[in-house]
């Protein structure tokens, strides 16, 4: 279960000014169980009521009156809801549109009592929404797949867990420690951090089973897809969906990528899948200054999966197969360790609910250069390239570093940490070279 997830939740749970939260994220990302795991281990009282099986609640919430929709709610669930050390679990709210714009007169008429709420879709809602939004008077929490170190206290290896959470610039790494978390990385790769295929992979060791969880994980988005209908035909989107794995990590381009559909139906499409959390945008900046989001180009982006693992899967490729590969061989799949930090990236994002992400290219007819992704670390931009093995060039973030005169660089890599201090015209610049397993602490470099 994700650590940070809990800690937020035992947060928002004992604040003074709490307000009903709602959790974002995609289909099967471990909402539900979040909270469920949450109100068990904090001995409280759960009220569930899945609104996508109660679509009659919808009447109730757009009256916007809390004493009626308790009456109902009670109803529902057959027993007196209280205050005392409980809480209201609101599952699949997107069914219920009402019930988002409802949640600010609970905040107001009863904020005593603990409401959290969680959907799929739900940014569809909160787009389309022709009700009043009650801003300032709910929180977010946003949720991702799960993280690698998470993996590894998933599948029970507490100790290399430790590694990764208690690492700074001043620890070292052992050879041994080293060499079993790069093992275990591959694993990762093939089984990704969907709750249940981390789950099926504990108790099985078996790629298989991790691969059958990712068919049907698959197979749920793309049963969503006629819920898409009145925006976008449904073969549309599964002919731009099945196309996308393909195309991770290189820049878009839509004559290459589907080219018997319009550039604006794919346009769209990756819209709406960027709104349902499956795919993101990951946009070129110019990064002159800050914040880097003004110098976005919205039309030039590249894009990532949800999960690593779901990416392995919808290419098409062997897990078992895979299994067998040595890890450079498995990186080379499908730019496997570029989206692993990507991934990650977008984890660490939307831990601070923001899920936004950028990298830098500049195309000339002898000049290319693209560095993997840009963010913004102290005040300072941070570009990161990612090598697949141990060794690799860095022309591209060296012409970054000359055009930008940044403080930091950081590359992911195979090999144990470093710190190097590089020579640049103007000022000199400390390269943080880090294994790929340590993307989730990379702030620690620049302590």
């Amino acid at each position: 279960m994700k650590r940070y997830a809990l800690d937020k939740l035992n947060s928002w749970y004992n604040s003074a000014r709490r307000k009903p939260l709602i959790i974002r994220g995609a289909r099967q990302v471990g909402k539900s169980t979040l909270v469920r795991k949450f109100a068990e281990a904090e001995g409280l009282k759960l009220y569930e009521v899945n609104l996508e099986r109660n679509p009659k609640l919808e009447k109730s919430f757009s009256t916007l009156d809390p004493k009626l929709i308790l009456q109902e709610l009670e109803a529902t669930v057959g027993k007196k809801i209280d205050s005392e050390k409980s809480l209201l679990f609101l599952d699949e709210i997107q069914a219920t549109p009402s019930a988002v714009s409802a949640l600010r007169y609970f905040f107001e008429d009863n904020p005593n009592l603990a409401i959290v709420a969680a959907g799929s879709l739900l940014e569809f809602v909160l787009r389309d929404h022709d009700f009043s939004m009650p801003v300032g008077r709910i929180q977010y929490l946003h949720l991702e797949p799960m993280t690698f170190s998470e993996f590894l206290l998933g599948i029970g290896e507490n100790f290399l867990h430790e590694q990764i959470i208690d690492w700074n610039s001043t620890v070292t790494i052992s050879q041994t420690a080293h060499e079993k978390l790069i093992q275990h990385l591959r694993m990762f790769f093939l089984c990704g951090g969907m709750p249940e295929a981390v789950l099926a992979y504990r108790e099985t060791k078996s790629l298989e089973e991790c691969k059958a969880v990712h068919v049907e994980i698959l197979s749920t988005y793309f049963d969503d897809f006629p819920k898409y209908k009145t925006r976008i035909d449904p073969l549309t989107l599964r002919q731009v969906f099945d196309a996308i794995p393909q195309a991770v990590g290189r820049k878009m381009k839509y004559s290459s990528f589907a080219p018997d559909l319009r550039s604006t139906q794919i346009r769209n499409c990756i819209e709406l899948l960027s709104l349902a959390r499956v795919i993101t945008q990951v946009t070129h900046s110019t990064c002159n200054g800050l914040p880097v989001k003004a110098g976005e180009q919205k039309s030039i982006y590249k894009l990532l999966y949800l999960d690593t693992g779901l990416l392995l899967n919808a290419l098409g490729l062997d897990l078992a197969k895979l299994g067998d590969f040595t890890h450079e061989q498995l990186v080379n799949k499908g730019t496997v360790a570029e989206h692993f930090i990507g991934q990650h990236l977008v984890a660490r994002a939307s831990a601070n609910n923001d899920r936004s992400l950028n990298y830098w290219l500049r195309e000339g007819k002898s000049n290319n250069a693209e560095v993997d992704y840009v963010i913004v670390e102290k005040g300072e931009i941070i570009p990161i390239e990612v090598k697949a093995g141990k060794s690799g060039t860095l022309r591209s973030l060296r012409q970054f570093m000359l055009k930008h005169n940044s403080k930091y660089a950081l590359r992911f890599d195979l090999n144990l940490p470093t710190v190097q201090t590089i020579p640049n015209e103007e000022t000199d610049y400390k390269l943080c070279s880090l294994p790929i397993y340590l993307v989730e602490v990379l702030g620690r470099c620049f302590e």
